[in-house]
């Protein structure tokens, strides 16, 4: 088999985990992860990003703090701005990823209240065992974000090929403000997204389904001339 066609295998492999067996990852094979991750390019070599990962009681300390926070009505802080609305293809795409998770948990599109509770299981990392916080320093701005994306897609893809389930999570970086205090995170960096991950519940109904992805020539602008 191709380098290619191995990659591929990965890309394709991966998915949001959406429930997690409580097993931890050993921490051998998480920084495996994070050791093929940091391969990424990133402008003049900077190499932003940083990695908080949680284990154990330290994990379940947060995941009790940011629901309860969340519970309380507490106002989003993120570091980076949300997106303003979605439109076209956009909208499109999340309003049918939205519609598969519902329905994959059977949760009817008008059942406001058991919608509400699938996002709270956000804050629960959905009982992943572990955690990873990723932020970047302020003062590289959105160039820094932009690297440490890369990043966050090349920890995603090698915990896939590692066997390690994961899903990069917006929803806990709302709370920027209480990551930084509760895991000693500087106020110079920016909270960009979280990582829960561990070892996938393969009989769990939020994981029996996959997003479809657009064609390349929806992506692709050819320019010969």
């Amino acid at each position: 088999m191709s380098q290619i066609d191995t990659l591929d295998q990965i890309h394709t492999a991966r998915y949001s985990c959406r429930a997690f067996l409580p097993e931890p990852v050993p921490q051998a094979d998480l920084a495996r992860i994070v050791r093929s991750a940091r391969q990424v390019p990133s402008w003049c070599n900077a190499q932003p990003w940083q990695v908080e990962i949680t284990r154990g009681t330290a994990t379940d300390r947060l995941r009790v703090k940011l629901t309860e926070t969340a519970l309380a009505g507490t106002p989003p802080a993120p570091d980076l701005e949300w997106p303003s609305t979605y439109t076209g293809a956009y909208s499109d795409r999340r309003r049918t990823c939205g519609f598969q998770l519902y329905d994959a948990v059977g949760i009817k599109k008008s059942d406001r209240a058991g919608r509400a509770a699938q996002m709270m299981r956000n804050y629960a990392f959905f009982d992943a065992p572990h955690v990873a916080i990723i932020h970047s320093p302020a003062e590289l701005g959105p160039y820094g974000a932009m690297d440490t994306g890369g990043f966050v897609a090349a920890f995603t893809l090698a915990a896939t090929a590692l066997g390690i389930a994961t899903i990069p999570q917006a929803a806990i970086a709302a709370y920027a403000p209480l990551l930084k205090e509760h895991l000693g995170i500087a106020d110079d960096r920016l909270i960009l997204c979280a990582i829960s991950l561990g070892y996938a519940d393969p009989d769990a109904p939020a994981n029996q389904f996959r997003t479809e992805r657009a064609d390349p020539s929806d992506i692709i602008r050819w320019h010969d001339a």
